[in-house]
């Protein structure tokens, strides 16, 4: 089963090893890494898209929160989650296939950010699927370049008020640690 994996992380070094590290000790690929700061620049937030079981799955988890640098581990997959993905296409675009390119990219509510003589670059953003059907489209034209984000998540809005909890928590202890 494919698992979405949202962690939050202190932002410091070494912290992006350690977790993948934990994965591929288990012998878990991971699919997709996406790491960002946060709204508070000492916190990142990863997503981690593999496969595997749920129970192997809850191990890895466990593991996860037992690493110092750790704050909070959720498994998305089986909540109310928004998840998106971003790609950069480079693609050929002559004269006489410039018109059918742009409408692909019309179709897919993507933008051309950039055109050269014989190619334009390609944003889209959207579920992996999307993304996967406009590549697979534009292969027929020719693509020189590709580059994608993975897959980001959030958890839909129900869970505002235990995020709002949680902040509260964190800068409780900050100020405690601070008093010491």
């Amino acid at each position: 089963m494919r698992h979405t994996i949202s962690v939050l992380v202190k932002n410091q070094t070494g912290v992006l090893s350690r977790v993948s590290n934990l994965f591929s000790a288990r012998g878990y690929n991971i699919d997709s890494l996406v790491v960002g700061i946060t709204d508070d620049p000492a916190v990142s937030r990863m997503t981690i898209v593999v496969k595997g079981d749920d129970r192997v799955i809850d191990q890895v988890e466990k593991q996860l929160n037992k690493l110092v640098d750790i704050i909070k581990v959720t498994d998305l997959t089986h909540d109310d989650f928004i998840a998106r993905d971003l790609a950069l296409i480079k693609v050929k675009a002559e004269p006489h296939t410039r018109s059918q390119v742009m409408e692909i990219v019309q179709c897919f509510d993507g933008k051309i950010v950039d055109v050269a003589l014989k190619s334009f670059i390609i944003e889209v953003t959207g579920k992996e699927s999307k993304i996967n059907a406009v590549v697979e489209l534009l292969r027929n034209y020719g693509i020189i370049e590709l580059v994608r984000t993975g897959e980001v998540a959030i958890s839909r809005g129900k869970k505002v008020h235990e995020e709002e909890e949680h902040k509260v928590k964190m800068k409780a202890g900050k100020a405690g640690q601070a008093n010491l």
